[in-house]
């Protein structure tokens, strides 16, 4: 199963790189035209996977993979440099509604984020919940709902 998740993988990375993919719809008949069958579950996880971020591209918004400084995916040693790199990578506004942290970003982008968030071992989340724009981020306090967004505001680098 593993290399057949990292063939896929590596297919999503080639396709996104060479041409607009706007959806995972697109991104799934992309794969069948190589021959590689997806779910729409199995490429939404692999989107987060991979870090693919929503950018601006030949005119429509699209999947790209995260920039580093030498154009390409970079790995990251650590859950909280990748959640850095994406905070950085796409627009987002943080909100604060009770013991939620709400946060904006553009469309596609919402998994990625809410996906690393849960996997930087934050003591003070509880879990998050994403939409195509929109993460819910539930937290344990009040003062973990300012500490969260004042770290990643930092990470954002704002």
């Amino acid at each position: 199963m593993k290399v057949m998740k990292e063939l896929r993988q590596r297919q999503i990375r080639e396709i996104v790189g060479s041409r607009p993919i706007r959806t995972q719809q697109e991104l799934a008949t992309a794969l069948r035209e190589r021959g590689v069958r997806a779910t729409q579950a199995t490429i939404s996880r692999d989107v987060a996977e991979l870090g693919l971020v929503k950018v601006g591209r030949l005119g429509a918004v699209a999947y790209a993979l995260p920039s580093s400084s030498s154009g390409q995916a970079e790995l990251e040693s650590t859950s909280e440099e990748r959640l850095a790199r994406l905070l950085r990578d796409v627009p987002l506004q943080l909100r604060e509604a009770g013991l939620l942290l709400v946060i904006k970003t553009i469309p596609g982008s919402a998994h990625a984020i809410a996906a690393a968030l849960d996997r930087s071992g934050w003591p003070e989340l509880v879990g998050s919940i994403a939409g195509d724009d929109t993460v819910f981020v539930a937290l344990r306090d009040r003062a973990s709902v300012q500490r969260v967004r004042q770290r990643m505001q930092r990470l954002a680098g704002g």
